[in-house]
C-alpha cells in the first residue's frame, strides 16, 4: 500500500517504513505528526484518488530529525562590467519516518 501526500508545496509518493526528507516542520525530533491532505492512495485492488483529496485518509509520521541541506553556491556575474555576487544556501528539512496510513 501507498499513498501520495502534499506537505510544503510539494508531493510525495511513500509506503510504510520509508524515510523520507521533505520541506521544514514546525516538529521536534520523536514527534509524531499526521499528514491529511492524501492525494491518491493505492491499494492491491486497484487506486482511490480524490477530488482534491482522499476523505478520512490520513498518514501518520515519526520525525527522525530537522536539520539542513548540502550547500548550494549561487554565483552571478555581468560580464565587462565588474560586477559580481557570490552567495550560499542551504535548504532546511525535515526528516520523518512513515508508520502508517489509514485510508
Amino acid at each position: 500500500m501507498y499513498a501520495i501526500i502534499e506537505t510544503g508545496g510539494k508531493q510525495y509518493r511513500v509506503s510504510e517504513g520509508d524515510v523520507v526528507f521533505i520541506e521544514k516542520l514546525q516538529a521536534d525530533a520523536d514527534a509524531v505528526v499526521e499528514f491529511d491532505k492524501v492525494c491518491a492512495v493505492g491499494k492491491d485492488d486497484g487506486i482511490v484518488v480524490g477530488t482534491p483529496t482522499v476523505e478520512g485518509a490520513k498518514v501518520t509520521a515519526k520525525v527522525l530529525k530537522n536539520g539542513k541541506g548540502k550547500k548550494v553556491t549561487v554565483f552571478t556575474y555581468r560580464s565587462k562590467k565588474d560586477s559580481k555576487r557570490k552567495m550560499g544556501h542551504r535548504q532546511p528539512y525535515t526528516k520523518v519516518e512513515i508508520q502508517s496510513i489509514n485510508a
